[in-house]
């Protein structure tokens, strides 16, 4: 069985991936190890060219960092724009760079100033020649020849750093806009110009200025909440512990428990919110629609409407009913479902290791996430500055073309456009490398899928292992071997690393595949192609029901290699026939024990996530003055509901994984055995007295039914 595990699903695998390495040279002796090296050979070339300071610090007109250690422009942390008037061209959308002269300045201009008045004054020309060109000599050029060449702005206005940008310092009194005490300013070219003017080049300047505002207020409620939020996990880390535990001494009492507090705490919030509707039917404004008022940053708009909490109360009620129905129409099957869970119970009561294995596959996924996402940032950091004619006052045949900074003053350029000039456009680059950007971020993805999957599945085939060594010891505990978690995953690393790579191969296509399902609708949103838009909802749909499939495929291939050791078309080919022959079962007994584990987890985040919205929100009166004053208090409150679910869905996924596992083996050990001296069941004697009746009586209603 190990040879055929061994030469199986990793020969397959190593050819493919060989065609792929050739540049990469000797791999090593064993083909699993091409994921790994192909992995980081890719990922060099992008550490090699990315610089991330592109990402960090804002760039001048000669494509140098503004504020950066070891650098001119060290002591020069904000951007300043010449002329941002220009800024309010749609060149800005197009090339994603303002059209005029950006030099990086200490600090922010806070008076309103024209170069012409500065020269009257040296205390003024003083502090004006900061924000013109580094090493400016007014006494070699007179004012025409000085803004013609773009030395110094012909006016500064006040301004206040943005996102590391000098930005007008605009503000509104009633309903009037103003820079300082004016609505108008000179624009230091004898005009005079309006206020408005500079909104609109200060909004082309930052396209993703509201944006920012909105990370920046986030940002700020995380620093003042993120120790609350790591006690809210800590505690949702100690709800699912001792929930995990108690099932192994209590699982019938602890599942009838979770049932009802499931219920009750459903049947709470659907009366919470009837009762803010009721409070809410005087209020003026109220009445508002969700349509009408549109989306806002601030969510705790939303809880101002009537109609917010009737869609709330809408919702619970329907989950409330569907469960309840669930639950009446399998009563009979979740008295069987707890059998299992209680046999689960005690597999995880012989193996507790098993309760803190995840933390070692969160811990490899969260390698993979910062591999993946650092390799981006270096790839999308590693274009060269790209510089280009700018000409905004005439026509010029050169403008947009690219130029070099160093020689565009000795090119023909200057002659037959004396206006233009050479700035820095945007970083990108005319080598092949560069033009494949974007096929090498995809396949940066798609070998995040396939890392990802593949600790997933080494994590899932080695809990299998674990659990199916249980199952199949005759006496148990006794036969079980002295560390079965680690034997398991010994055996996994060992044999089974290439059946591992080519199911998570697999899995990873339809992923990226899905990804790029999902590019493509971006795009085509704006378009009016109904046809194309079917098609593309289709095959969304299509490929989505295709990942769910493999997964689940995948799943129980991993736990017949972890029995049998075959290879992964093997395994699943057995897996998916063994289930196929017992799908009444699979129905009756498993899914069931899903939706009972998935309430669990649903009682640990709805009871986190309800205590963190009474402590945000500050309605506990003993701890009202200890909760920390949000701009948005949904932000660390949506933080514990996803962290509580994945910390309950890592618990809850070692019960999963042991009840998917012994009902495989049951399911086999039914097959092979007939509960005869010769062939004895390898089941406990609790485990076969339910689930060989439950199982008896499926068949025969199903046969009825018939």
């Amino acid at each position: 069985m190990r040879s055929l595990a061994k030469g199986g699903g990793r020969e397959v695998l190593g050819q493919w991936l060989t065609q792929q390495v050739d540049t990469a040279g000797e791999m090593g002796e064993g083909n699993e190890g091409c994921l790994v090296n192909r992995s980081f050979f890719f990922s060099h070339s992008a550490w090699t060219y990315g610089d991330p300071r592109k990402v960090i610090y804002p760039t001048d007109s000669r494509g140098q960092f503004c504020g950066q250690l070891g650098t001119p422009n060290e002591n020069k942390p904000f951007l300043f724009y010449f002329n941002i008037l220009k800024c309010a061209s749609p060149l800005v959308l197009l090339e994603f760079q303002c059209p005029t002269k950006q030099i990086c300045v200490n600090k922010c201009p806070d008076q309103y100033l024209t170069y012409l008045n500065a020269r009257k004054q040296p205390k003024d020309f003083e502090y004006y020649k900061q924000f013109c060109v580094p090493g400016f000599n007014n006494s070699q050029k007179s004012l025409p020849e000085v803004l013609k060449d773009g030395d110094c702005p012909s006016v500064i206005t006040p301004s206040k750093p943005l996102a590391r940008r000098c930005l007008p310092a605009i503000n509104t009194k009633k309903g009037v806009v103003m820079v300082g005490n004016d609505t108008t300013f000179e624009d230091g070219l004898g005009q005079r110009r309006n206020v408005t003017e500079l909104v609109e080049g200060a909004k082309k300047a930052n396209v993703v200025l509201e944006a920012r505002q909105l990370a920046m207020k986030i940002f700020e409620d995380y620093t003042v909440s993120w120790h609350w939020i790591i006690i809210g996990l800590v505690i949702a880390m100690v709800f699912s512990f001792i929930f995990v535990v108690l099932l192994r001494f209590l699982a019938g009492i602890m599942i009838w428990v979770m049932i009802v507090l499931v219920i009750l705490v459903l049947g709470y919030g659907i009366v919470h919110c009837y009762l803010e509707y009721a409070r809410l039917k005087g209020e003026a404004g109220s009445d508002v629609s969700l349509k009408d008022l549109g989306f806002q940053t601030d969510l705790r708009v939303y809880l101002h409407l009537k109609q917010t909490w009737l869609a709330f109360m809408i919702i619970l009620c329907i989950m409330e009913v569907i469960i309840i129905l669930l639950l009446i129409f399998l009563r009979k099957r979740i008295l069987i479902a707890i059998a299992l869970i209680k046999e689960a119970s005690r597999a995880v009561g012989h193996i507790m290791t098993s309760l803190v294995f995840p933390l070692c596959t969160f811990f490899l996924v969260c390698l993979c996430v910062a591999y993946w996402a650092s390799t981006a940032v270096f790839l999308s950091t590693s274009n060269e500055a790209v510089y280009k004619v700018f000409n905004d006052t005439s026509k010029c045949d050169y403008a947009g073309q690219t130029c070099i900074p160093e020689t565009f003053n000795m090119t023909n350029i200057t002659k037959q456009c004396p206006d233009a000039r050479c700035l820095f456009a945007f970083y990108g680059g005319e080598t092949a490398y560069h033009k494949y950007l974007i096929i090498f971020q995809i396949y940066n993805a798609f070998m995040f899928f396939w890392l990802a999957n593949f600790v997933i599945a080494l994590g899932q085939v080695t809990l299998a292992g674990a659990f199916a060594s249980y199952y199949w010891a005759f006496k148990k505990p006794d036969d079980m071997p002295a560390f079965p978690l680690f034997s398991s995953f010994g055996r996994a690393l060992r044999y089974h690393t290439g059946s591992l790579a080519f199911g998570s191969l697999i899995l990873a296509i339809v992923q990226i595949i899905r990804v790029l399902l999902e590019y493509l609708d971006h795009k085509l949103k704006a378009a009016e192609n109904k046809f194309a838009k079917f098609l593309l909802a289709c095959l969304k749909c299509c490929f989505w029901c295709l990942e769910k499939f493999i997964k689940f495929l995948n799943r129980n291939a991993y736990i017949m290699i972890a029995i049998y050791g075959t290879n992964f078309c093997t395994s699943a080919k057995n897996a998916f026939f063994l289930l196929m022959r017992n799908i009444i079962r699979v129905a009756v007994l498993d899914k069931v024990t899903d939706f009972l584990l998935f309430l669990g987890k649903l009682l640990i985040v709805g009871s986190v996530g309800i205590l963190a919205f009474f402590f945000f929100t500050q309605r506990i009166d003993v701890v009202q003055g200890t909760a920390p004053t949000l701009n948005y208090y949904w932000v660390p409150i949506l933080t514990l509901v996803v962290g509580s679910y994945l910390i309950a869905h890592g618990f809850f996924s070692v019960y999963a994984m042991c009840v998917d596992t012994l009902f495989l083996c049951f399911c086999e050990d039914l097959e092979r055995n007939d509960g005869s001296p010769e062939q004895p069941y390898y089941m406990s004697p609790e485990l076969s007295e339910i689930l060989l009746k439950g199982s008896l009586e499926s068949s025969k209603s199903a046969d009825s039914q018939g």
